[in-house]
């Protein structure tokens, strides 16, 4: 198996990053012309969605040295913001020293919510549906058969009273062993097709029924030892700490903790074809489940090395969706050499880890704005006009002079055109 680390690949021109991912991955130059040739098409895109009038492009990134649960692998990363891919391959090759990645996912279970409410008497119905469990089950299994012969399919019956502005209801839960889908359009069917049995049997109107985001079943989790000597020694150590500590804290400093572990996450979920949205409601969901905390957590072990772990829900398939329409989305899940749902949840939990170290780290060393500066200087320059080589130059005057600005960045290619 090849290694995922690369030296030097930030380097190296999109030609060449290409042929050593085609050699890591074994693609072929048929998945070659895809990703330079940006293989969504109209006529696919058209059957996507409504309305269609074009496509929208991300830039797609390759994230190395990642090694997660003894496995090399390369991350396909498809995001806007700038330092997003070296950060998490920064963050990996620093892993490695520790051994890399070790991973946990407790399984593919989603719920479906069904809504029961203009009931006398909640209590007593909870206890009714609770009764009828398997008959419940057998009506939603009957909706997806080739599910269930795969093993999945679903597995209980969940009921909880709660209170309301509109009174108390009762909130029916179908448990749903969804293998390697995402499981919305199975989970939401289920749901439906049981909505006229829970009115029989409780007596009440059934409203919603539909999927929770909240994947309390559907968690993944991720650990990473961070040598000391590795990341900058044990004032770095002490700075991560306290820049958790004050995340753990604070809801204002936990918001965007969390959003830089979802940088690393979306990422990999748009490039694969799945659902970010679904997986960024879940994941805040779950970390205000306590009152809103960060999805991970750092120890200092005895050795004083730096102990990461995240945890969090990721509903994510392989199967279905756009994981199957768009080529793209397939050719990342080739790129990552994965079959199943649950690898590429995990996977995705160590991009998240990596990712929140990568942040802590510069906020607690250098700062956040240097990589990030270092990019928006290209971008600025790109703005003013500069083409080819132009732009590196550009942008290096623009870093040298602190002044990362449109009119500077004209100033400056002016002079340089000039020459």
């Amino acid at each position: 198996m090849p290694s995922s680390r690369i030296p030097g690949f930030y380097r190296m021109s999109v030609q060449q990053r290409l042929e050593k991912v085609a050699e890591f991955a074994g693609l072929n130059e048929e998945d070659k012309k895809l990703l330079i040739n940006r293989g969504l098409s109209l006529d696919i895109a058209d059957r996507m969605i409504e309305n269609v009038v074009g496509t929208f492009e991300l830039p797609l990134g390759i994230a190395t040295n990642f090694l997660i649960d003894g496995k090399d692998y390369l991350i396909p990363m498809a995001i806007e913001e700038a330092s997003v891919v070296a950060a998490a391959s920064n963050a990996a090759k620093m892993a490695r020293e520790g051994g890399g990645f070790v991973t946990d996912y407790s399984g593919n279970i989603m719920i479906g919510q069904i809504q029961v409410a203009g009931l006398n008497d909640p209590q007593s119905a909870k206890f009714e549906i609770l009764r009828h469990r398997n008959e419940i089950i057998e009506k939603a299994n009957e909706q997806d058969p080739i599910l269930v012969d795969l093993g999945g399919g679903c597995r209980d019956v969940e009921a909880r009273v709660i209170d309301s502005i509109r009174g108390k209801m009762l909130i029916v839960h179908l448990i749903v062993d969804v293998k390697d889908a995402m499981g919305a359009n199975a989970v939401n069917t289920m749901a439906e097709a049981v909505a006229p049995m829970i009115e029989k049997i409780t007596g009440g109107r059934v409203y919603l029924r539909i999927i929770s985001n909240l994947a309390v079943y559907r968690i993944a989790r991720a650990k990473a030892v961070f040598k000391k000597e590795a990341i900058g020694g044990e004032d770095v150590v002490e700075g991560i700490m306290n820049a958790y500590a004050f995340a753990e804290a604070d809801p204002f400093r936990c918001a965007t903790h969390n959003k830089g572990i979802m940088n690393g996450i979306s990422a990999v979920v748009i490039a694969t074809g799945n659902d970010f949205r679904a997986v960024e409601a879940g994941a805040h969901s779950y970390a205000a489940l306590r009152g809103y905390k960060p999805l991970t957590a750092y120890e200092v072990d005895e050795n004083g090395n730096l102990i990461g772990t995240i945890e969090l829900p990721i509903a994510v398939g392989t199967i279905g969706g756009a994981t199957k329409v768009n080529p793209l989305a397939k050719l990342s899940l080739k790129i990552l050499g994965i079959k199943t749902a649950d690898e590429l949840a995990r996977i995705m939990a160590a991009v998240g880890l990596a990712q929140n170290f990568a942040a802590l780290r510069a906020l607690a060393t250098e700062g956040i704005q240097r990589g990030h500066m270092e990019l928006h200087a290209r971008n600025i320059a790109i703005m003013a006009g500069a083409t080819g080589d132009e732009v590196d130059r550009v942008a290096e005057e623009l870093l040298k002079m602190g002044k990362i600005r449109m009119d500077v960045a004209k100033d400056v290619l002016e002079r340089l055109r000039g020459r």
